[in-house]
């Protein structure tokens, strides 16, 4: 990849700032008379596909993925307009994402056609050990309790992914890619429903925090739709960001602040939390780290996904494999077979997939990440399969062992873990065919509740995703707490080539849900042909080895009957994930895809609209 540094320059000339319409012609509008300066919009319209040049940004956010295209408009790559998009995602998704997250960063490199990784997952403090989430008595600490804690707190990772990005892959300064966040968090943005939503339903347990109350409660009640969202504390902390680096977060005032908070969260009258643990030395310690993805082949392609601490690169690559191996054991390619056919075996892979998942994967040493990803180990799971009936739920987890019978040896799964929904996903490509699949994430919606003071930002509830005891006793469990630990995750970004082409980059957030998410976005695009738009937005099944969530336009469909005949036991759920999408048409011709429905509707935008 040629590397090219340029800078962000505003149409006014002023360098590093933002070329967004402020107060100009938007897609909505505030409905309400406020105060202040006009707030920042989008120039191009929200809607869930966008074909055409230049290269292409697709989010749930339009302010975001407008950020984007404005980098790419400017000059910048892939990897500036992702890094540009999530800091902007983290002032318009503050419940999702943001300075106190985490997340997963997947770059393709159209020159060399390497697909790189940088792991930004939070780390535990490193005075965390496995009985960390357990009362006095032994017994796991109630999860609600551990979620609104300090103690939930782990390093962020984010902002040093931003860095190392940029730094790795991009060509604009870090600075500059800070400034446009800092505008939207100082000038604000219209409030759209699910915004609106995600307060109400949180409401609650941020007034347990006067900090966070004060800040995404103002006047004491969520923010209006069409009303218009400020936040000049985060547009501070973003400040900080640009003019002094993201040392001020490791081992500077921004990094005093949030050990502070962690360490004893200022909660309201009559209100006690477990506090947390982390230090300044931990803060002084994280590091984001380069990676090699985990790489499988799928009818031909080739999917890269992250490795562990994700287990998104893994599962996503075992789903796919098994659905080879059901067309070998039936003779009935997927593409061919029924709809209910095709859920039912869909959900049979994903459940085998969390039963490994569950018991292999986590931040330790001797994960068997090529058994796991193998087509062998696949065949010989697939031999659990039936065509006509559901395995009863849990499935027993597989030994990836390398000796592969028709039927190799399985141990039942007990206690199935917690796993968080909230995030936020972004995908990009520039018009030199690079491209980035970025999740990142403060765990729970709204994250651990705790607002650093004085910045505007939440810290995230991470170590939630640690298992608080063994799941089954006896047995192994590779994603218990300890010192300096990465908490297992399911984020799941994804690229597939052809050939060594870019065709596709897609992800999506939802906690667990994220690899049933990608797995059906994939299989339904690539196997039952629908259009890109469409594989996103077909009601979604989510199989984890546990009872099977499944959305209401599914429930409702005769589908739902063949599969309950089967033995799935379905679970209404309102929705699953929000995945985000980009293929490639030729030679500098995307097509940008996202929601039509879930989350309000995503944004897909492209540089030059044909």
């Amino acid at each position: 990849m040629t590397r090219r540094r340029t800078s962000l320059v505003l149409a006014g000339g002023a360098a590093g700032c933002l070329a967004l319409t402020l107060g100009g012609q938007a897609a909505a509008a505030p409905t309400a008379q406020v105060h202040g300066p006009k707030p920042v919009t989008n120039k191009l319209p929200k809607v869930p596909v966008m074909v055409g040049g230049g290269g292409a940004v697709s989010t749930v956010d339009a302010v975001a993925s407008q950020v984007g295209i404005d980098v790419l408009k400017a000059g910048g790559n892939a990897a500036d307009a992702a890094v540009a998009t999530a800091a902007a995602l983290g002032v318009t998704e503050p419940y999702s994402t943001g300075i106190g997250g985490g997340g997963f960063f997947v770059f393709y490199d159209a020159s060399t056609g390497r697909v790189q990784t940088i792991d930004g997952r939070e780390t535990a403090p490193k005075s965390f050990d496995q009985n960390v989430f357990r009362e006095p008595d032994g017994t796991p600490m109630s999860f609600t309790k551990a979620v609104n804690s300090g103690l939930s707190v782990g390093v962020p990772g984010t902002p040093a992914t931003w860095a190392l990005a940029a730094r790795k892959f991009g060509t604009m300064p870090f600075g500059d890619l800070m400034k446009p966040a800092e505008t939207i968090a100082r000038r604000g943005f219209v409030v759209d429903q699910t915004f609106h939503d995600q307060t109400v339903a949180n409401a609650a347990r941020f007034s347990a925090f006067p900090e966070t109350a004060r800040v995404f409660l103002p006047g004491g009640s969520a923010p209006a739709v069409g009303s218009v969202f400020r936040n000049p504390d985060m547009a501070r902390a973003y400040r900080e960001l640009r003019t002094h680096g993201v040392q001020s977060l490791y081992d500077g005032r921004l990094g005093r602040a949030v050990v502070a908070e962690a360490r004893d969260p200022h909660t309201a009258a009559g209100i006690s939390v477990p506090l947390g643990q982390i230090t300044m030395a931990d803060l002084r310690d994280y590091r984001a780290l380069p990676k090699a993805p985990i790489h499988s082949v799928y009818r031909g392609l080739d999917v890269y996904g992250m490795p562990v601490p994700s287990s998104g690169g893994i599962a996503v690559a075992e789903i796919l494999n098994l659905l080879e191996a059901f067309d070998h054991r039936t003779g009935a390619p997927l593409k061919d077979v029924s709809n209910a056919q095709y859920l039912h075996r869909f959900s049979e892979a994903s459940a085998l997939a969390f039963a490994d998942r569950n018991r292999y994967v986590g931040d330790v040493p001797g994960v068997p990440v090529g058994e796991l990803t193998s087509q062998a180990f696949a065949n010989e799971r697939a031999c659990l399969f039936s065509p006509t009936t559901a395995l009863p739920r849990p499935v027993p987890f597989g030994s990836p062992d390398g000796s592969y019978e028709t039927c190799g040896p399985t141990a039942t799964t007990s206690r199935l873990p917690n796993d968080g929904q909230s995030t936020s996903h972004l995908v990009v490509t520039d018009k030199w065919g690079n491209a980035v699949s970025y999740t990142l994430t403060i765990e729970q919606t709204g994250g651990s509740g705790i607002t650093v003071p004085g910045w505007g930002f939440l810290l995230n509830n991470e170590l939630t995703d640690f298992d608080f005891a063994p799941l089954q006793p006896g047995v192994p469990d590779p994603n218990l707490p300890a010192s300096g630990k990465r908490p297992r995750s399911s984020m799941s970004p994804t690229v597939v080539l052809d050939h060594g082409h870019l065709r596709l980059v897609v992800g999506s957030p939802g906690g667990a849900t994220i690899i049933t998410t990608v797995s059906q976005v994939l299989t339904e695009y690539l196997d039952r042909g629908l259009p890109l738009v469409d594989a996103i937005a077909a009601p979604r099944l989510s199989s984890r080895n546990g009872p099977e969530q499944a959305e209401p336009a599914l429930l409702a469909s005769p589908d739902a009957a063949v599969l309950r005949s089967m033995g799935h036991v379905l679970v209404e759920t309102p929705e699953i994930g929000a995945a985000t999408a980009i293929r490639v048409l030729g030679p500098d011709r995307f097509e940008a895809a996202a929601e039509t429905v879930r989350r309000g509707g995503g944004s897909a935008m492209v540089v030059r609209p044909r």
